[in-house]
């Protein structure tokens, strides 16, 4: 993963909330063997009509929301199942940074561990972002580091992450990078128990 320390960009709304993983991207996609490709399926049954016309009126559609990085939603995004596939598809259409007022468990650690920053504030500040949001061309910039969202008219929020997946995030590190920081005292315990068994 690429070390995160902060971000500029622009904000996409979807203003929904218990948005489920089979809505991020629908099971049928999920035969890809690779992390790249499930972009083009991210919220596939939304953005679609069975013809494989666009559906206008969906937000990610609309071209004032093209070049979005980060995504804001509603309550309890990413809940239904487990699949790691969803932080896969959001990274690969562009997203680094998902702000909701709260998260599924699972999908909020799946995407410390893909390399997307999920942030938690409170239905007040969510509703206006919403409202900045809803025009297009609306800028954040999100500091990891002092964990602030803020824009370039004075907005200045603050958020807490887990200091661990915090330091992970600004490192670049994935579950197997941070085993191997370890790697010399795992190796150190292997041949101490090595040495127990041949006694």
């Amino acid at each position: 993963m690429k070390p995160f320390l902060h971000l500029t960009g622009f904000v996409a709304p979807l203003p929904i909330s218990n948005v489920d993983t089979d809505q991020i991207i629908p099971k049928q996609f999920l035969k890809r063997i690779e992390r790249s490709g499930f972009g083009q399926f991210l919220f596939y049954d939304w953005r679609f009509n069975e013809d494989g016309s666009l559906i206008e009126d969906f937000p990610l559609n609309a071209d004032r929301y093209q070049s979005a990085s980060i995504l804001l939603a509603g309550h309890n995004f990413g809940c239904g199942s487990s699949r790691e596939h969803a932080p896969w598809a959001l990274l690969d259409f562009g997203f680094q940074i998902i702000i909701a007022p709260s998260f599924a468990d699972i999908f909020y650690n799946n995407c410390f561990k893909n390399g997307i920053l999920p942030i938690t504030l409170s239905e007040e500040q969510i509703d206006i972002l919403f409202e900045h949001a809803e025009n297009g061309s609306y800028e954040l910039s999100i500091d990891l580091e002092e964990q602030t969202v803020s824009d370039n008219a004075g907005l200045l929020f603050t958020f807490q992450t887990d200091p661990y997946r915090r330091q992970a995030l600004l490192e670049g590190l994935d579950d197997i990078a941070l085993t191997e920081k370890h790697e010399a005292e795992i190796s150190i315990y292997e041949n101490n128990k090595a040495i127990l068994y041949i006694k």
